[in-house]
């Protein structure tokens, strides 16, 4: 047990939406995607390999006619160990029971007796419980869903401490269940569909697909989604929220709200901070694609300095979510480029002899930072450059000896190769290939403070914080 993951999940009354909503919260994942179609009496599951459009919708519908189901968990997978020969194994749904058929690219398992989609991770000595023979993967998710069937979802939210939000559907429960642990440090929403109730990660899946955004699935709460397309509600646990940093400062879309604020707002307000904290003379500021733009754009505003793309993609891609060192460097190494033209010039003329400044959500290992750099050395000759982080160093080790990371459902374990990790900042820079600046910690928390969220709520383990739970 003990692959983590942070994901992306939804729950609907058609595959079309299912499909189409999974496809909105893509940025949480591209390794694997998976559906689970739920019928009166069978609940049948497909996962495969890569991206979500690597299976055509036209196809599932063949395969698994429309009139036999009437709801949909769909999933996109970002796993943080790499399992590059059980891919398939370890995505989503997790799956009990049923008949396999392995298709090499996809599998296909039919007559599920549960069926469950996750996002986040749960300690190991919280499903001790749990007879591991039972088990025929790896993943936290599989063992909660034994805990499930041998228990119920109360038992779950009471006595299961970690990070998660998921749907469970099983033939001992007539509805689809969504739970929603007491710290909220996963996101999950309630929706409206066409006169139905339906469930994502984030609500950015219903803004880009036609549905209305209710309100968020509260922290120890249980959602219940019926066949018909009505829904109950319980609190089960008093809430202690612990809301990710991280899922503002990058992991959600920068469209999506999040327990009510905007991520688009806290990465402005994080851009202001930076400029507060570090009031710099340079040339141009610019970013690394794509997360951090509107962050340098409002630091380039306070300070009064020339912004100007000077990056690109080629594919709408997250290098972080490369499940192993290989995968990321690859992504990079493929994907970031130097644009021809920056605001109108040719790059020389651009960033010759001027200084420049890079603004990214974070450091963690610095893959892109170097990669960003390098291309502007060999094409360019900056003056200086810095690269400043909106999120704090992530992986130290502080005062209390206890090396950082995450163990909530985030690519950084504590044992990660954190950039940051036993070195000074002229280290970093060195290792970087340019000055490197990170945002305070408490700038950052002062941030979140101003669109009400309190540190106490927040959970920044990873930077330094206390333990959530």
């Amino acid at each position: 047990m003990g692959v983590k993951h942070n994901c992306g999940f939804c729950v609907t009354h058609t595959l079309h939406d299912a499909y189409s909503f999974i496809k909105s919260l893509q940025h949480r994942g591209r390794e694997a995607a998976g559906i689970a179609f739920i019928g009166k009496d069978r609940i049948d599951v497909i996962k495969w390999i890569g991206p979500v459009d690597r299976f055509e919708i036209k196809d599932l519908y063949k395969l698994f006619p429309s009139e036999k189901y009437h709801t949909y968990m769909a999933h996109v997978r970002y796993a943080t160990r790499g399992r590059k020969d059980k891919i398939l194994q370890d995505a989503h749904p997790v799956v009990i029971g049923g008949k396999i058929e392995d298709r090499d690219s996809h599998v296909i398992i039919t007559d599920c007796k549960g069926v469950m989609v996750h996002n986040g991770q749960v300690d190991e000595k919280y499903l001790n419980g749990i007879d591991k023979k039972k088990l025929n993967g790896e993943t936290d998710s599989e063992a909660l869903l034994h805990k499930y069937l041998e228990s119920d979802e109360k038992k779950i939210l009471l006595e299961v401490h970690g990070s998660y939000s998921l749907a469970i559907a099983s033939k001992k429960e007539r509805s689809v269940i969504i739970l929603r642990d007491k710290t909220g440090i996963k996101p999950c929403s309630l929706g409206w569909k066409d006169g139905k109730y339906v469930i994502a990660s984030e609500d950015i899946a219903f803004h880009k697909n036609g549905a209305n955004f209710i309100e968020d699935i509260k922290p120890g709460c249980v959602c219940y989604i019926y066949p018909e397309g009505n829904c109950s509600y319980k609190r089960i646990v008093k809430s202690n929220e612990k809301h990710c940093f991280f899922e503002y400062n990058y992991i959600a879309d920068i469209g999506s709200i999040l327990d009510g604020v905007s991520v688009r707002r806290i990465r402005e307000l994080l851009g202001e901070e930076l400029a507060e904290e570090f009031s710099i003379k340079a040339d141009l500021v610019t970013f690394l694609p794509r997360c951090p733009e509107v962050a340098a754009r409002k630091f380039a505003e306070k300070l009064k300095i020339e912004f100007a793309d000077v990056f690109y993609k080629t594919r709408d891609e997250r290098s972080f979510l490369g499940s192993t060192p290989e995968d990321r460097k690859n992504s990079i190494s493929n994907n970031l480029f130097l644009l021809s033209k920056i605001n109108g010039r040719d790059p020389k003329e651009a960033i010759d002899g001027k200084t420049v400044v890079i603004i990214d959500d974070s450091t963690i290992r610095g893959n892109n930072s170097r990669r960003a750099i390098k291309l502007l050395k060999e094409n360019c000759s900056p003056k200086k450059i810095y690269l400043i982080n909106y999120t704090p160093k992530i992986g130290i080790v502080p005062k209390d000896g206890i090396p950082r990371g995450c163990t909530y459902g985030v690519d950084m374990p504590p044992n990660d190769d954190f950039i940051a990790r036993d070195k000074t900042d002229v280290e970093i820079s060195k290792s970087i290939g340019a000055e490197v600046l990170f945002l305070s910690v408490d700038g950052m928390l002062k941030v979140f403070e101003k669109l009400g969220i309190p540190r106490d709520n927040l959970c920044y383990f990873c930077i330094g914080g206390e333990k959530p739970f």
